[in-house]
C-alpha cells in the first residue's frame, strides 16, 4: 500500500530565495515473502512559489524576520501548513551561506517549516542537489559521457560530474553574477574573489566607480574562463586554485566532461540576446552569461539543456534531497526524529575487534575530544558482517570503543550501507541489556566530515527518511 508524504524545498540564496512543495510517494518494492524494500517511486511537485528576492538587513546579514514572513506566506499561498510537511530542506547557498548570522537564521527557519525540514547549508550538497532539480544524474545514466552541472548563481558555481549516474566529484568556486553589484550607473559592491580576479588582470574594480561595460566585459570574460579550467577545458593558471569556495578542491582532470549542462540564475542569461542594460538586473549576471557563451573552451564539449535552470538548487531540495533507509532496521521511536549528527566513517575491513574498537575510539576522540559523549554517527560499510561470529564480534567492538557516547546521556547512531543493522543493532541491545539508546540503520551511503539527519519512520514504521549533508558556514 503507498504511503504519501509532503516535501518542501527552500532555497535561500545569494540573490534570490524560492520554495517549493512536493509529493513523495513510498511503496514497498519487495515480494511477499521477502524482507520490505521501501523506496520513493513517485515524485510530484504540487506548487512553485515565485522567485523573491533575498531579504536582507545589511549586505553582511540576513534579515531574519522578513524571510521567515515571505517563507511562511508561501506556505498559505500552497494551501499548507507546516504541521502536514514531512520531509524537505531549507538550504542556504551562495554568499547567503556567508552571512553572520546564516546558521541562526536557517535553525530558525527549519523550526517553523515542518516536522523533519533539515537545515542545511554547503557547497556540495547545494552541488549535487543543483545537478538533480536539473536532471543531470538521470540523463548522465542513458549517455556514455561524462557530464556535468554547472549551477552559476549569484555567489558561487557548484559544479557536479556525474557518470552512468554515479557521481564523481564536486566543487564549487567563488564566481557569480552578483560579485560585483551596479546602481545609477556605479559599482556599489565588489566581492573579494572578483577582486582577484581583477587585480590579476591588472585591472581596477571598486565601489564608487564608473560601472565600465568594456572592463566589466573583461573581468567576467576572465570569471567564465576560470569556470572552464575548474572543467579541465583550459589550462589552470596561477589565479585559479585561489578561487574556491571554502572547503573545496579542483576537480582531477580525469573528471573533464564530454557533456556539459548549466543551471542556476545565470544559466538564462547564457543563450538570452543582447541587451542595451546589460546591469539591468543591478549586477553583472548578464555580462558573465554573455562571457559563458562567448567562451569558446565551452564549445569543446556538447551541450545539455537542464530541465531546471535558476529554481534547480530548491526543486532539488524539496524532491531529491530525502532518501529512505533500508527496511531491515533497528530504533527505539523516542529518539527519532535525530538532526545534524556528525558522521565518522570507521574501516571495517578489520579481522582483530580489538583494532577495530581502538579505531572507534580514537576517532571519537578526534571528533569530541572535550566532549566525548555527544551524539554521533559511526558509519560501516557492512561488508564484513556476515555471520553470527561477525555480528556478535562486531558489535562487542563497538560497545567497547564507543562507551564514552554509550554511557552518556547521548544516543549513539550506527549507519551501514549493507542491511545488516536489524541483526547488529538486536545484538547490542541484547549484549547491553537496553534498546533505547542506540539507533541502528541501513541502505545508506556516508563518508566522513558529513552530517545525518534521521526522521520519524514512514512506510508503515518499517523505514526512516534520511538526509545526508554538509553544514559549511563560511564567514
Amino acid at each position: 500500500m503507498s504511503e504519501v508524504i509532503l516535501s518542501v524545498g527552500i532555497d535561500v540564496g545569494t540573490s534570490t530565495t524560492s520554495v517549493v512543495f512536493s509529493r513523495l510517494t513510498l511503496d514497498n518494492l519487495a515480494g511477499a515473502f521477502s524482507v520490505p524494500r521501501i523506496e520513493i517511486t513517485a515524485k510530484e511537485i504540487v506548487y512553485r512559489s515565485p522567485v523573491h528576492e533575498t531579504p536582507l538587513a545589511r549586505p553582511d546579514a540576513i534579515d531574519g524576520e522578513a524571510l521567515r514572513t515571505l517563507v511562511l506566506d508561501e506556505y498559505a499561498r500552497a494551501g499548507f501548513t507546516p504541521s502536514e510537511v514531512r520531509t524537505g530542506a531549507a538550504i542556504i547557498t551562495g554568499e547567503t551561506a556567508r552571512a553572520e548570522n546564516a546558521e541562526e537564521v536557517l535553525a530558525a527557519l527549519s523550526e517553523v517549516a515542518g516536522d523533519f525540514v533539515v537545515a542545511t547549508a554547503g557547497p556540495h550538497l547545494e552541488a549535487v542537489l543543483a545537478a538533480r532539480g536539473a536532471g543531470v544524474d538521470a540523463y548522465s545514466e542513458r549517455v556514455s559521457d561524462v557530464v556535468a552541472n554547472v549551477d552559476v548563481g549569484g555567489g558561487t558555481s557548484n559544479i557536479a560530474v556525474y557518470h552512468f549516474g554515479k557521481l564523481l566529484g564536486t566543487t564549487c568556486l567563488d564566481i557569480g553574477g552578483r560579485l560585483v553589484r551596479v546602481a545609477g550607473g556605479r559599482v556599489t559592491h565588489v566581492a573579494a574573489p572578483v577582486r582577484r580576479v581583477a587585480e590579476h588582470l591588472g585591472l581596477t574594480v571598486a565601489p564608487g566607480a564608473d560601472a565600465d561595460v568594456d572592463r566589466l566585459t573583461a573581468l567576467t570574460r576572465a570569471m567564465a574562463h576560470q569556470l572552464a579550467m575548474a572543467l579541465s577545458l583550459a589550462p589552470r593558471d596561477s589565479l585559479h586554485a585561489t578561487l574556491y569556495t571554502t572547503g573545496c578542491e579542483p576537480l582531477p582532470a580525469v573528471l573533464s566532461p564530454g557533456v556539459l549542462c548549466f543551471s542556476g540564475g545565470v544559466a538564462d542569461l547564457i543563450e538570452a540576446p543582447r541587451s542595451a542594460d546589460p546591469f539591468r538586473y543591478g549586477d553583472v549576471g548578464p555580462l558573465l552569461g554573455a562571457a559563458i557563451a562567448e567562451d569558446s573552451a565551452f564549445r569543446l564539449v556538447q551541450r545539455h539543456r537542464a530541465a531546471e535552470t535558476i529554481a534547480a538548487t530548491v526543486v532539488g531540495a524539496g524532491i531529491h534531497t530525502t532518501e529512505v533507509s533500508g527496511a531491515t532496521i533497528e530504533f527505539a521511536r523516542s529518539l527519532l526524529p535525530l538532526q545534524n549528527v556528525p558522521i565518522i566513517r570507521v574501516p571495517d575491513d578489520r579481522s582483530d575487534p580489538d583494532s577495530l574498537s581502538e579505531e572507534i575510539e580514537r576517532r571519537l576522540w578526534l571528533l569530541h575530544p572535550e566532549q566525548p559523549d555527544e551524539t554521533v554517527a559511526l558509519a560501516f560499510s557492512g561488508e564484513h558482517v556476515d555471520s553470527f561470529e561477525d555480528v556478535q564480534a562486531t558489535a562487542n567492538a563497538i560497545i567497547k570503543g564507543a562507551r564514552t557516547v554509550l554511557t552518556g546521556p547521548n544516543p549513539l547512531v550506527i549507519v551501514l550501507e549493507r542491511d545488516r543493522a536489524k541483526v547488529l543493532g538486536q545484538s547490542l541491545a541484547t549484549l547491553r541489556g537496553r534498546r533505547d539508546d542506540v539507533v541502528c540503520i541501513d541502505g545508506v551511503q556516508t563518508i566522513s566530515g558529513d552530517y545525518i539527519d534521521i526522521g520519524q519512520p514512514v512506510g508503515a514504521g518499517r523505514a526512516v527518511p534520511v538526509v545526508v549533508k554538509t553544514l559549511v558556514f563560511d564567514t
